[in-house]
């Protein structure tokens, strides 16, 4: 999908892309300010290489590990790739690259995850009047929004984890499902260490921006970037005590099974103590006396049996009212 925006009634709106009858060549309009390509097709890719004179990186391109083919300077353009996370809300959080291109005044992203910053952005931007008219500014907008949705990520994450340790050490006993409890702290670790990972990559994109970025640049410009560095500290430092209080609450919750585990073992040990001298004493004289009721009772033999069945399913029933099973 390409997306062209450009400055309309002094804010930045969608631009509609023009197409032959053919749907080919695709043309982007010129006075484009930001471009966004959003898993691209080769005929999408053409239209922005005709339109910025660069070929756009590929998903291999953004995928690679080392830095200085993250964030580099070519063709009079500034290439810089972070990871952005996605799909927070769902059980298979994700952080994965997403490439920002400043070419002079105009910004192009190109990206095959879809975060939902980027449309945020995109829509409120629409009701900003003059504050987009360059391409590092759009930027700067894009980060911030970044920025800020992952900050409610991590304070959602935070009350979680809070939520959870109030289950973890209530007088709840057996109410308490320690294996979903565990499930949501791994879950919730996950999210935290692609929030973490999201952030290192964001804060060495910014501090590559202010090396590289022109110095004639606007004093709004630089400043967006001080705050924004400040912000991704900051939030890296966050998931770091969120990692730990996960951490220690996935050990917290091993400790209270083994303490509930072990006061059940102790349980049965006891019961069975209390019902093994009557057991040996069964056992040696076999209950082979002569005058005995129930040997020429009709319905002693079903009666056992019956006695059999009860004494398994009660002590069953009582295990399980008390959430030893």
């Amino acid at each position: 999908m390409l997306r062209a925006f450009g400055t309309r009634s002094n804010c930045l709106n969608r631009m509609l892309t023009c197409t032959g009858e053919s749907a080919d060549p695709i043309m982007v309009p010129a006075d484009s300010l930001w471009v966004d390509l959003y898993d691209p097709t080769p005929q999408e890719r053409e239209a922005v290489k005709a339109l910025v004179g660069f070929e756009p990186p590929s998903r291999e391109d953004m995928e690679e590990i080392e830095i200085s083919s993250r964030l580099y300077q070519e063709d009079g353009a500034m290439f810089m790739t972070a990871l952005i996370l996605s799909k927070a809300e769902t059980e298979s959080p994700e952080s994965l690259g997403i490439s920002f291109i400043l070419a002079g005044d105009r910004l192009l992203t190109v990206r095959y995850s879809d975060p939902q910053p980027i449309n945020t952005f995109a829509n409120r931007a629409a009701r900003q009047a003059g504050q987009w008219a360059r391409g590092d500014l759009i930027l700067a907008g894009l980060l911030e929004a970044i920025i800020d949705r992952t900050a409610d990520v991590l304070e959602k994450v935070g009350a979680e984890v809070d939520a959870l340790s109030k289950q973890i050490f209530s007088s709840g006993g057996p109410s308490r499902d320690f294996q979903k409890i565990l499930l949501r702290l791994g879950n919730r670790n996950d999210l935290t260490s692609k929030a973490r990972e999201s952030l290192i990559s964001m804060g060495r994109m910014l501090a590559f921006m202010a090396v590289v970025i022109d110095t004639k640049s606007s004093k709004e410009m630089k400043n967006h970037i001080k705050v924004m560095t400040r912000d991704v500290q900051s939030l890296a430092d966050h998931t770091t005590f969120l990692s730990n209080s996960i951490t220690f609450l996935l050990d917290a919750v091993l400790g209270v099974v083994n303490v509930e585990q072990s006061r059940i073992i102790k349980i049965f040990s006891v019961v069975a103590v209390v019902f093994l001298p009557p057991t040996l004493v069964a056992s040696i004289y076999g209950m082979n006396f002569h005058y005995l009721p129930e040997l020429k009772w009709t319905f002693g033999y079903p009666l056992s049996l019956a006695l059999m069945v009860v004494s398994a399913i009660l002590p069953y029933l009582y295990f399980k009212w008390r959430g030893w099973m």
